[in-house]
C-alpha cells in the first residue's frame, strides 16, 4: 500500500469540495462548513458550476478549473455524476478521494454496476485511493480536518475509530464530545470500494497519534489482508471490535455437524482471536472501551484489587470479575497489616477492601496507596457509593493523586447521579476511566486483559509441523482427487471414501466395508469377526442416526441380516429421496473408558479453512461445546483448542479417572489442518465420533463434503 497516498487523505494540505453548495442542510454545504468550523489550516476549494461563491469562498465550475495542486477531493455530487468527477480528479492529479455520495451497490443491481464502473475509473489512475462511496466521511482531529457531514469534531486523542455504519459514527461522535473522549482518526468506510479496514489498520499502525483502534464490522471481504494487518497491529496495541449480524440465517444451512457448529459468527470469533482482536458483544462496550483506551492505562496483568466504601458493590464487582474469567488479587500479609493499622477494625480484611461507609477521603487515600504498592496487585478498581458522610469530590482527588505516583491502571465507579457528578468530572478530567457501575469497569478491564493474553498467542506464529505420513504430498492429493473427480451430482463422499482419505493422511480409522446385499453383509461380518456395527450407506444421508441408520453390537450373522433389512427399510421410509446403496460393516470397538469427540473442518467463504474440535457423538450439536481455530496449526494452538473445551477435564483426567491420549487428538487436528490446506476442493469434513482412548484415537465415522 502506498502510504503517501493515504497521507493525501488524512494529512492533506488542500481540499476540494466537489458539489459544494450554499443550501443550508445539504451535504455539500455541511462538508464545506465543517472544514471551516474545524479550523482546517490548509486551502479549501468549493467546486460547483451553479455558484461563483460559496460561504465566502470563490467557487470553481469544475475540477478542470482548479489551478493549484489538490491533495484531497470530497465528492458530494449525485451518484450518476461520480464516475466523471473521479475521472476529472485523476486527470487533474488529485489522488486522494472521499466519496460521500450514496446510491451505489447498496441500492441494487443498477447501483452495483455503477460502483463497478467507478472502481475501474479509479484504478485507471495509478496511486489514486478512495474512501467510500456511501460514507459519512473522515475526521482527523490532530489535523483539524473534518471532511465529513458529521456535525462536530471530537477532541484530539489516541484512539482510531473505523466503522461500516455511518449512523454509529454519528452516535459515537456525539458521545465522545459529551464525555470529552478524544480520537486520533475517525473513518466511515462506507462501501469500501478501494480502501478497506485492512488498509486503514495498516496505515494507522504507523500513525504516531494512534495507540488503539475500535472497529464496527458488518462483514469482511479481504480477510487475508485484514488478518495480516490486525495481527501486526495487536502485537503492540489493542484493537476492540463489535461484529453485528451474529445470527445470520445462512449459518443454519450446513451439510455437516461441523458446518452447523462452525456458523458464520463462530468463525468470525475464531478469526478475531487469531488476529489478536478483542471482541465485544455490546455497543456500550465500544463506548466504554473507547474511554478506557483514550486514558492510556497500561494493563500488564489480570490481578485486580478493589477498594470500596460499600460491601455490596464490591461483591458485585467480584462476581463480574470471576464471571469474565478474571482474577481477584490476593493481598500480601504486609499490605493487610498496613491496612489494619489505619482502617477501622470492621474493615473487610481481604480483597475487596471495604473501607466502611463513613470513609473520609483520607481513609480512601490510605487504602488506595497501600493496595497499589502491593506486588500482588496489577490494577485497581475504586468504587464509591454516595452515603450521607461521603465526599465524592474529595475521594476523586485522592484517586487522581494516587494515579500520579503509580503506573498501575486505575478505574473508578462513582455510583449515583447528582451527588457524584462533580467527582466524576474531576476523575474524567484527570484521565481516570470512570463508569457508572462496577460491572462496566470489570468488563472494560477484562477486555484489556484479553488483549494481553492474545498477544502471547500472536507470538506463536506456527512453524511447519513435521508429521509422518503414509505417502508423500502428491500421492495424498491423488487419492483425494480420485475420490472427488468422479462425483457428478452428489457433493458427499461416502463413509468408506472419506475414511480412505483420512488414512492417506495418517489418521487411524475403523476398517469399513460396503455391503450391497444382505448376504454380502453377513459374509463381511463373519470375516471381520463379531461384534459388528452396521450403518446405512448413502451419499445423501449426512447424519445416519437421524434416520435410525445405525445398529450397534451385532453378535452374529442372524442379527446382521436382520439389521440390514431394518436399516434399509427405515432409510427408505424416512428419506425416499436418497439413493440407498446398502450398509457399511465394521468391527465394534470395545473401549469403555474412551471419550467421543468431533474433529472437523469447514471452508468459510470469508476466512477459508477453519478447524473444529468439540464434544462428539450424537450430542455434538446439542451441547455445542466446541473450539475453532484457523490453520496453519502448531501443537500449542491445537492443544489450546482442546483446553478451551468444557469437557477438557474429562480428557485430561477427572476425580481419579485416568485421562485419555490428548496428544493423539492434537496429532489428528494437525493432520486435518494439513488435509484441508492441501485440498481446496474439500468444503466440509466431519470425524464424528473420534474415539479417544488411553493410547490413541480412531475415527469411527467420517463424512467429507466436496465444494
Amino acid at each position: 500500500m502506498n502510504a503517501h497516498n493515504l497521507d493525501k487523505i488524512f494529512r492533506p494540505r488542500s481540499v476540494a469540495v466537489i458539489g459544494a453548495s450554499s443550501r443550508i442542510g445539504s451535504v455539500g454545504n455541511t462538508v464545506l462548513r465543517n472544514l471551516v468550523d474545524g479550523q482546517f489550516s490548509g486551502d479549501v476549494y468549493p467546486v460547483n458550476p451553479k455558484y461563483k461563491f460559496v460561504e465566502d469562498f470563490q467557487c470553481f465550475g469544475s475540477v478542470k478549473e482548479l489551478t493549484n495542486a489538490i491533495d484531497l477531493a470530497v465528492v458530494c455530487t449525485p451518484a450518476p455524476t461520480v464516475c466523471s468527477v473521479v475521472r476529472e480528479c485523476g486527470e487533474a492529479g488529485i489522488l486522494g478521494l472521499v466519496i460521500i455520495t450514496a446510491g451505489f451497490r447498496e441500492t441494487g443491481e443498477a447501483g452495483r454496476r455503477m460502483e463497478s464502473d467507478l472502481a475501474v475509473v479509479a484504478k485507471s489512475f495509478p496511486g489514486m485511493r478512495v474512501i467510500g462511496p456511501n460514507c459519512l466521511g473522515i475526521l482527523s482531529p490532530h489535523q483539524h480536518l473534518n471532511a465529513s457531514f458529521a456535525a462536530d469534531m471530537p477532541p484530539a486523542g489516541n484512539v482510531a475509530f473505523i466503522s461500516q455504519s455511518g449512523a454509529l459514527c454519528t452516535a459515537m461522535l456525539d458521545w465522545a464530545i459529551t464525555e470529552n473522549v478524544g480520537f486520533s482518526q475517525f473513518v466511515s468506510v462506507g462501501n469500501a470500494m478501494d480502501i478497506t479496514m485492512a488498509n486503514l489498520i495498516e496505515y494507522f499502525a504507523d500513525d504516531g497519534h494512534t495507540d488503539a483502534i475500535i472497529l464496527y464490522i458488518e462483514s469482511l471481504t479481504d480477510a487475508r489482508n485484514f488478518m495480516s494487518a490486525a495481527r501486526d497491529f495487536t502485537k503492540t496495541k489493542p484493537i476492540l471490535a463489535y461484529k453485528s449480524g451474529r445470527f445470520e440465517q445462512s449459518a443454519q444451512a450446513a451439510a455437516s455437524h461441523t458446518g452447523a457448529m462452525a456458523g458464520v459468527d463462530a468463525v468470525y470469533e475464531a478469526a478475531f482471536a487469531r488476529a489478536g482482536i478483542v471482541r465485544v458483544f455490546k455497543i456500550e462496550d465500544l463506548f466504554d472501551g473507547a474511554e478506557y483506551l483514550a486514558r492510556k492505562p497500561q494493563t500488564r496483568g489480570e490481578r485486580l484489587a478493589i477498594v470500596t466504601n460499600a460491601g455490596g458493590p464490591g461483591v458485585m464487582a467480584t462476581d463480574a470479575l470471576l464471571t469474565h474469567g478474571g482474577q481477584l488479587a490476593a493481598l500480601s500479609p504486609e499490605t493487610t497489616e498496613t491496612l489494619n493499622v489505619q482502617l477501622p477494625a470492621t474493615w473487610s480484611h481481604c480483597n475487596p477492601v471495604d473501607v466502611i461507609g463513613d470513609a473520609t477521603p483520607e481513609r480512601f487515600a490510605f487504602a488506595i496507596n497501600a493496595v497499589l504498592r502491593d506486588p500482588n496487585v496489577d490494577a485497581l478498581l475504586v468504587i464509591l457509593s454516595p452515603q450521607s458522610m461521603t465526599e465524592p469530590s474529595g475521594v476523586a482527588e485522592a484517586v487522581f493523586e494516587a494515579s500520579e505516583y503509580s503506573s498501575k491502571p486505575i478505574l473508578a465507579s462513582w455510583m449515583g447521579g447528582r451527588r457524584v457528578a462533580e467527582g466524576v468530572e474531576l476523575l474524567t478530567a484527570g484521565g481516570i476511566p470512570t463508569y457508572s457501575t462496577p460491572e462496566k469497569c470489570v468488563r472494560v478491564f477484562m477486555h484489556l486483559v484479553q488483549h494481553e493474553q492474545n498477544r502471547e498467542t500472536l507470538l506463536e506464529t506456527p512453524h511447519e509441523v513435521l508429521l509422518d505420513f503414509p505417502m508423500d504430498c502428491e500421492a495424498r492429493k491423488r487419492i483425494v482427487a480420485s475420490s472427488t473427480t468422479s462425483l457428478i451430482e452428489s457433493s458427499y463422499l461416502s463413509e468408506d471414501e472419506s475414511k480412505s482419505i483420512l488414512e492417506a493422511y495418517g489418521i487411524a480409522t475403523t476398517h469399513t466395508e460396503v455391503a450391497r446385499s444382505k448376504q454380502a453383509a453377513v459374509e463381511i461380518a463373519d470375516r471381520l469377526g463379531y461384534p459388528i456395527v452396521a450403518k446405512v450407506h448413502s451419499r445423501q444421508i449426512t447424519h445416519k442416526t437421524d434416520v435410525h441408520g445405525v445398529e450397534l453390537n451385532l453378535q452374529n450373522a442372524k442379527e446382521v441380516a436382520a439389521a440390514y433389512d431394518a436399516i434399509i427399510q427405515r432409510a427408505e421410509q424416512q428419506r425416499p429421496d436418497a439413493e440407498i446403496e446398502g450398509i457399511t460393516v465394521q468391527p465394534m470397538l470395545a473401549k469403555p473408558l474412551a471419550r467421543e469427540l468431533i474433529v472437523g473442518a469447514k471452508r468459510d467463504p470469508v476466512f477459508g479453512p477453519v478447524i473444529l474440535a468439540g464434544a462428539g457423538g450424537i450430542t455434538a450439536e446439542l451441547y455445542h461445546d466446541r473450539a475453532l481455530q484457523l490453520p496453519p496449526l502448531n501443537k500449542r494452538l491445537a492443544r489450546r483448542m482442546l483446553q478451551s473445551l468444557k469437557i477438557y477435564p474429562l480428557l485430561s483426567g477427572f476425580r481419579g479417572r485416568r485421562g485419555v491420549d490428548v496428544d493423539a487428538v492434537v496429532d489428528v487436528l494437525l493432520r486435518v489442518a494439513t488435509l484441508v490446506l492441501e485440498c481446496p476442493q474439500i468444503a466440509e469434513l466431519d470425524i464424528n465420533p473420534l474415539l479417544v482412548h488411553e493410547r490413541g484415537a480412531i475415527a469411527v465415522d467420517a463424512r467429507i463434503v466436496v465444494g
